[in-house]
């Protein structure tokens, strides 16, 4: 009997020690998040550009322990593909074969040890590219390496 109890006594010590590894404490497994939801974010969804002006992109970043970087994608959506991450869906031209259009890709480094980034860019867009659908993407890595995508819709005037 007293033989019994030290074994039971010593498989619950060993599982208590088990169950409590602390192998997975300290791994982010958490995507970063991407905001564009303040009421002076852009672009959102259905936004609209026009040619030859500048725009101000602006989003807030946050991750549960460090953000990494980001990059902006804008190409051409003449072809109606798709990658949108959003719900309501905009208004869209007539199938069309690109001749001149925009292609904007950009990577910015997120400085060391932010949780939280508000990203901020000025991009040109060209007078002279397509007028048309254009996706504006958003790419978020945190310092581990997961990553978050944000696929919008605008239209380019």
């Amino acid at each position: 009997m007293k033989k019994t109890k030290t074994l039971a006594i010593v498989l619950i010590s060993l599982l208590a020690l088990v169950s409590c590894s602390s192998d997975n404490n300290g791994i982010d497994t958490e995507y970063p998040v991407i905001d564009i939801s303040a009421s002076n974010a852009f672009p959102v969804q259905c936004s609209e550009v026009t040619r030859g002006q500048k725009i101000t992109f602006r989003a807030q970043f946050t991750d549960n322990t460090e953000l990494g970087s980001y990059s902006l994608d804008i190409h051409h959506n003449f072809d109606h593909h798709t990658h949108s991450t959003e719900v309501n869906t905009c208004v869209a031209d007539p199938v069309k074969k690109p001749v001149n259009p925009m292609l904007y890709i950009n990577s910015v480094t997120i400085p060391k040890g932010q949780k939280s980034y508000e990203a901020i860019q000025e991009i040109t867009i060209p007078a002279d590219i397509d007028p048309g659908d254009y996706h504006f993407m958003i790419r978020l890595t945190d310092k581990e390496g997961w990553q978050t995508i944000k696929g919008l819709s605008i239209k380019i005037l």
